[in-house]
Order: structure tokens, then sequence, then C-alpha cells
């Protein structure tokens, strides 16, 4: 944490060069992690049938400054609401494994410790432990009343300002290369209908990218507004008080930081104030003071997946995941429906 502190209050600037980014030894080490459960996907053998060839004449691009990221194939999920996903060729998602192993643990230290979408050693299981840690805190353990404001920001990445997104980056990476580079990766996808605005779902250097665009806004929670208990994932975020006017009177000063700083708008639908005992739906779960419950519709979604792969890989990733709440008749019922037919 000092250390995070220490890289914000001096401006630090990101210190490696391009030509460190487009090495053929960073580029092959990406390709290793990128890799990684891909060895089946067609167009990953087409590109490793003349692996070598294909990051040479990549790192050719690179060096020469005359790379051009190509385009996306487009396609929907739902996972559980409609999502656009748009996928990059093999050689631009290469190059986005490239990017992040660079610039993420740069980057990673300017974050605050309570964001946890998209990080290592984060995620959903480490935010809803701190979502019950502060609940704890501020209800002095569910003594006094605790409050929480939920937000969520109205169509995330889809909203992402070009200008903006590289103005803060430009605020750390002083190599102009490298500048140049993340202009080309940023301008690479536009939202329909909108120039210079939007981040691709598929892309890794998205998830890094919002981070970083969404830092902004963390710090002025944390350091403007002096919300102590803060937690964010992706575009959802919660702040815990004891003072339910204190939380009511920073709505609108929140929504106009995000409006005229970040050019994003808290979603009207999705911006309430709940107490702690009558349950906050939060990465997943419903909260409450000293236990948890699964959302309904990931509880259905979940059981859904189960019944259409009932593998002992995709049990065990789902029974340990409701390890984490108050799920012992769910883990009951998948255990008599399908661990003990396998």
């Amino acid at each position: 944490m000092a250390e995070k502190i220490k890289m914000q209050n001096k401006k630090a600037k990101f210190g490696k060069k391009y030509d460190e980014i487009i090495s053929l030894d960073n580029l092959l080490e990406a390709w290793k992690e990128f890799l990684q459960g891909k060895r089946n996907k067609k167009d990953v053998q087409i590109f490793q049938m003349r692996l070598m060839d294909n990051i040479f004449a990549l790192h050719d691009d690179l060096n020469n400054l005359t790379y051009k990221h190509g385009g996306y194939q487009a396609f929907k999920i739902n996972d559980p609401k409609p999502r656009d996903i748009h996928k990059a060729a093999v050689r631009d998602r290469l190059l986005h494994h490239a990017i992040y192993r660079i610039l993420y643990p740069f980057f990673e230290k300017t974050f605050i410790a309570d964001s946890y979408s998209c990080q290592l050693n984060k995620g959903t299981h480490r935010a809803i432990n701190r979502f019950r840690k502060f609940s704890y805190k501020v209800s002095q353990n569910n003594i006094k009343t605790c409050w929480i404001l939920k937000c969520d920001i109205r169509k995330f990445f889809a909203n992402i300002n070009h200008e903006i997104l590289l103005g803060i980056l430009a605020q750390y990476v002083p190599d102009k290369n490298i500048s140049r580079f993340l202009e080309e990766v940023v301008g690479s996808f536009n939202t329909k209908g909108k120039d210079d605005v939007g981040l691709p779902l598929g892309n890794l250097t998205s998830q890094l990218f919002v981070n970083i665009y969404m830092n902004k806004f963390d710090q002025f929670v944390k350091h403007g507004l002096k919300a102590k208990y803060y937690i964010r994932y992706a575009d959802d975020f919660v702040i815990f008080s004891g003072d339910k006017e204190w939380l009511e009177d920073r709505i609108e000063t929140m929504r106009n930081f995000l409006r005229n700083e970040l050019k994003l708008e808290l979603h009207p639908d999705k911006v309430f104030i709940k107490t702690l005992v009558s349950g906050l739906d939060f990465s997943g779960w419903v909260n409450f003071c000293d236990h948890r419950v699964l959302r309904t519709a990931t509880k259905r979604r979940m059981m859904k997946r189960i019944s259409e792969n009932p593998s002992p890989e995709t049990l065990n990733s789902y029974l340990g995941m409701l390890g984490h709440g108050n799920a012992e008749k769910l883990r009951e019922d998948i255990f008599n429906n399908f661990v003990y037919k396998l």
C-alpha cells in the first residue's frame, strides 16, 4: 500500500522502453500465455503452423513502426445478459498479451487496494469477502445500521472515451513509440455509431485499460470524497456508511465527476441505498449481515450449465464457488443429482 501511495504522489513514470514490449523474447513468452486453453481453436492452430514466421513478421512490423491492428469478428453471448463480444485475429491477440505482461505490473501498483476486477490475486471472491469485512466494521458487528450505496455505470466498455484514456496513459508513459503503439490498439475499435469511443469486451488489453480509466474515479472517491469503505468490481461499486444522508449527498458529486471527467453515466435504474439487513446484491451474491446466498439468476445459470455439461471439472468449479457462501442445500442438490451419478 505504501508503494502505491508513493507512486501516486510522485506521478511515477513507466520505465520500460518500446523495444522491451516488442522484443522476440516478450512475444514468445506472450505466446505461451496466450496459448493456454486455446490449443484446439482452429485460428490458433493455423497461426501455430508457421509460428516463428508469424512472430518474426509481427516483430518486423512493430520494429519498423508499420504495425496496423486488424479488424474484429463480432458475436453475441448471454452471460447472463446479452453482450456483444469482438474477437481480434490471433496476431493481434498475441500482441495484446505482450502489452499486458509488461504494462500490468506497473499499473497494478497505481490501483487502489479495493478495486477487484481483472487483476491477479483479486476477483469476485476477494471482493465479497472485503464486502463482509466492511459490513462488520461499519455496523460494529451488526450493532448499528449499515447503509450501502450501490451504483452501476451504464454501458461501461461501450462508452470508454479514447481521447481521455490515451490522455491518462500519456501521464504515465513517456516513450513516444509506446504511446503511438497504444493509440493504434485503442483506436482499433469503436462502438457502433460512435467515433473514438468504446473498448471491445474480447481484448485482454481492454481489461487493463478500463482499470486504468476507472482508477481516476477510484482515487477521487477514496481521497476526494474521503470514502473509507469503498469497493469497485468492474462497473459496479458500493460505499458503506452509518450515515444515509452522507451517502445521498455524494451521489450527484460522483455523477458529475464521471460525466465531466470520464464521459460516463451512472445507470439511472441502478443507483440505490439499502440497509445491510435487507440484503444487497453484489458480485453474484445477495449479501446479508451474517450470511450470503447465491443470486437467483446466477443459480439458474449454474444449474443449466451443469445439466448441459456435468463433467468433473465443471462440477468442481461450481462446488468450489458455492463454498464461498451459504449454499448447503444447493451443494447437496448438485451432489445428489450429478456427482453421485458420475
